[in-house]
């Protein structure tokens, strides 16, 4: 069994510097609470800022190595780590629907998509080509290769908190990079598991470091240091500007993937069904709580009724309980201050003049739940349009026009992902192309792979994960220019 599993049944978990277990012995430990049941099952011994410098060394020390191997090793030890995740799936997903509340057949799914990028970049570190290009007087010679950045950081949420560690991890590996990596200290559990596993697949030790612990400590350690080159977050605005300010004075490469606040826009002319369908995937997935949920539903006035009757009815279906609850559809949220937000939202609504018309309670009991929720009658003015929810709640808004609706998508410093339901094809490239977001979904509610780039524009971030560019994020190109050979 591994450690991370033998050490849940023994209540502690652990940071990994290197292949080095870090001691509890005099350490102060942070609690890890089951949000289905409100306790703590488990504990993890908090690092501190030494042990921060301590991975960060390590990783160096680690990476001089690792960026002289070709990339067919590196992606051979990265299909073996792949091999390690797929076998160990049932107990990667049992430990996140602990730690994390999701239904298990969601964790299942976010285990295979976070193996996916760990197959996808296994591959792709056998392609990372250079170029070679013509001089225009003819007397030189120029190539152009790729290079490691080299030492890594990584800052992952705990909506996903498999699939965010491997889509970091995976492309820098491949690029020949070293990574520490600082989990969230809601859901870290998952984070060590995996890296546990890579370390069982052969992976050098010192390549994937994890250090658990205060956000501002870590990530003070971490920002700081001129060993790190390339600091990797997924999370709110708000934090992200503040690291981005932290990393100006040693110029670090950025990859950030901040909030969001996605339009959902239904047209007169789609397919209802569809439509709903896309909606319930989009919004209530994960109980609403991913940064590319839908969070502001427009609905054009002449199918909004129809809509409404639909999607009601489906989210009347949802039931929320236990990960382990083979019938639960929709888990918890991650801890009280999710769902005070998400309820704040609803009582903002209804008193300003929207019209509860399915859910909108707290469910009664143990844990952190709530009813799935779908309002009508819902203005630009209300916080559920104007901030992201990050819960299971769907605000309905009627529109009139295509270019009204554009405007009010665009009336946002978001720009993560979009969704649009039509069957007009004109339409479809028009509204495409007018919507001002990194990702855009016609026709479909789940938008994200690990073939295609995720990202955003505007304050939503900077760089490209996943797809071939986002090994851009964890390479630097270097010009070799030759002067006369002859």
């Amino acid at each position: 069994m591994s450690p991370v599993l033998v050490s849940l049944a023994d209540g502690l978990g652990h940071g990994l510097i290197g292949d080095r277990v870090l001691s509890e012995a005099g350490r102060a430990t942070i609690a890890i609470e089951n949000p289905a049941t409100g306790r703590v099952f488990a504990r993890v011994g908090a690092a501190t800022a030494t042990d921060a410098r301590a991975a960060i060394e390590t990783a160096r020390v680690a990476q001089l190595d690792w960026k002289r191997r070709g990339g067919h090793e590196r992606g051979r030890l990265l299909e073996r780590w792949f091999d390690r995740i797929t076998a160990q799936a049932r107990d990667l997903a049992h430990v996140m629907v602990l730690e994390q509340g999701k239904p298990m057949a969601e964790a299942l799914a976010e285990v295979a998509y976070a193996a996916s990028y760990v197959k996808f970049y296994a591959e792709e570190a056998k392609r990372l080509h250079g170029e070679a290009i013509p001089s225009s007087s003819g007397q030189r010679r120029q190539f152009v290769v790729r290079e490691p950045v080299g030492v890594c950081a990584a800052i992952t949420p705990w909506n996903f908190p498999a699939a965010m560690v491997t889509r970091k991890a995976a492309p820098a590996l491949a690029a020949g990079c070293a990574m520490v990596l600082k989990p969230s200290e809601l859901t870290p559990l998952t984070a060590l598991l995996l890296v546990e596993l890579a370390l069982a697949a052969g992976l050098p030790p010192g390549l994937l470091n994890v250090v658990v612990g205060d956000a501002a400590e870590i990530g003070g350690v971490l920002t700081a240091s001129p060993v790190v080159r390339m600091l990797s977050f997924t999370g709110s605005t708000r934090v992200g500007q503040l690291l981005m300010a932290q990393c100006a004075p040693t110029v670090k490469k950025l990859g950030l993937e901040l909030g969001g606040n996605a339009p959902f826009i239904v047209f007169d002319d789609a397919d209802l069904d569809d439509a709903v369908e896309g909606a319930l995937a989009s919004k209530f997935r994960n109980a609403g709580q991913t940064c590319v949920c839908a969070n502001r539903l427009y609905v054009q006035d002449g199918i909004h009724d129809a809509f409404a009757a639909k999607l009601t009815a489906r989210v009347r279906e949802l039931r929320p309980g236990s990960g382990f609850d083979e019938r639960s559809t929709q888990g918890p949220l991650i801890n009280r201050a999710a769902r005070d937000k998400a309820m704040a939202h609803i009582h903002d609504a209804r008193a300003h003049g929207a019209r509860v018309v399915c859910g909108g309670e707290i469910v009664d009991g143990p844990g952190h739940f709530m009813q799935p929720t779908v309002l009508t009658d819902v203005t630009p003015q209300m916080l559920c349009h104007r901030e992201e929810t990050f819960g299971p709640v769907a605000p309905l808004i009627r529109f009139q026009s295509e270019d009204q609706v554009v405007a009010w998508a665009n009336a946002s410093e978001f720009g993560l992902a979009s969704y649009f339901f039509s069957r007009d094809i004109a339409r479809c490239f028009r509204v495409a192309e007018a919507i001002e977001a990194g990702m855009v979904g016609i026709n479909t509610g789940l938008i994200s792979s690990e073939d295609v780039p995720f990202g955003g524009v505007k304050q939503s971030g900077l760089g490209r994960e996943g797809s071939r560019h986002g090994l851009d994020e964890y390479t630097e190109l270097k010009l070799m220019s030759f002067g006369s050979l002859r």
